[in-house]
């Protein structure tokens, strides 16, 4: 079973920055890895996603602020989040071409 290990979540002022990492069990070099959010009482949304080759997709909502990355050597896919808005408040989730997920961490951004 692969295991997927996200960190790096917590609170931060509006404005600031996080990096989250997601760690996985396995080698993730095939997959295209995404991230996913889920707003306080809203639905889960796709963030930002990279695939094997190295192109980049990231939500209208978190273009010029998100960045996507990945280490294939450390299987480990990161997200740089910076200028952190009240609305970029969710749980975070790590997943790979949506075959396996990690348990989520979270990101609260408020004064």
């Amino acid at each position: 079973q692969v295991r997927v290990v996200e960190s790096g979540g917590g609170w931060v002022q509006p404005g600031g920055s996080l990096r989250l990492s997601c760690e996985v069990s396995e080698s993730i070099s095939i997959y295209t890895m995404l991230w996913y959010r889920q707003p306080p009482g809203k639905e889960r949304e796709r963030v930002a996603s990279i695939t094997s080759s190295l192109k980049t997709d990231y939500a209208d909502s978190v273009k010029g602020r998100f960045t996507i990355s990945r280490d294939n050597a450390k299987n480990t896919v990161y997200l740089q989040m910076n200028s952190l808005r009240p609305e970029d408040t969710a749980v975070y989730y790590c997943s790979g071409s949506s075959r396996f997920w990690g348990q989520g961490t979270q990101v609260t951004v408020s004064s």
